[in-house]
């Protein structure tokens, strides 16, 4: 229901009825209400539309500049803190925090190590035994088994107290603090250099125009006890 044209069609059904019929009191109420209503709903408009004329109108669109700053500094100094860096890397008793990495780790390719183990193996004494066999070409059937078996090594690694705490401990250095935020900063920037004025506008208009809805209704309902006071006065 679209609050602002439902109280604009009242108040104007007040001020019609109130001047058709002569009734005073229905038409100071109506008057006032609808002047409340109108002026609410102009000011909302105001906010995101440029009126001609009217100074300080489209004020979020006018404002895009200042309002990249203020999203900016309200990330970097109250989301993205040292502190809450820190938070974000402990858990609830204040230990390291364990991540859950084994869906990268079951989508990173191993075939490189594996490769580093031919090689390896290839240099060592046992390379001549091996060329006997039949070289590399004899090792490869132990590919996807090898994979399997690293994965879940590396895995039950990532998964250690002591991983955790050295991830953290590693993290929370003053170097990889400062690279940390560096780079959240860069993202942030980054998203904020796609966003133009029109995007902007439509992201607030989508968060509170629903609730901007209610100064139109309540300025109708105000602007309706005023007539009436008006009218008795």
């Amino acid at each position: 229901m679209n609050k602002t044209l439902v109280t604009n069609l009242i108040t104007l059904t007040l001020v019609v009825f109130g001047w058709v019929s002569g009734n005073t009191l229905v038409l100071s109420v109506g008057l006032f209400a609808l002047s409340g209503a109108v002026t609410n709903w102009l000011a909302v408009h105001m906010l995101f539309e440029k009126v001609p004329l009217l100074y300080g109108s489209g004020v979020i669109p006018a404002r895009f500049e200042d309002f990249k700053i203020g999203i900016r500094q309200l990330m970097m100094e109250q989301f993205f803190t040292e502190e809450n860096i820190d938070r974000f890397l402990s858990d609830a008793s204040g230990g390291a925090a364990h991540f859950d990495l084994q869906p990268i780790i079951e989508d990173t390719d191993f075939s490189p190590a594996f490769e580093a183990l031919l090689q390896t193996v290839e240099g060592s004494s046992f390379g001549g035994m091996l060329a006997m066999v039949g070289g590399r070409e004899a090792l490869l059937p132990m590919q996807d088994d090898f994979t399997q078996k690293l994965k879940f090594a590396v895995n039950d690694i990532v998964a250690s107290d002591s991983f955790s705490e050295k991830l953290r401990g590693n993290a929370e250095s003053p170097q990889a603090m400062s690279m940390i935020q560096t780079k959240i900063q860069s993202i942030i920037e980054q998203r904020l250099e796609e966003l133009t004025p029109n995007l902007v506008k439509e992201i607030i208009q989508t968060m509170i125009r629903k609730h901007l809805g209610w100064l139109v209704v309540w300025g109708g309902v105000f602007g309706g006890v005023f007539g009436l006071i008006a009218h008795f006065i």
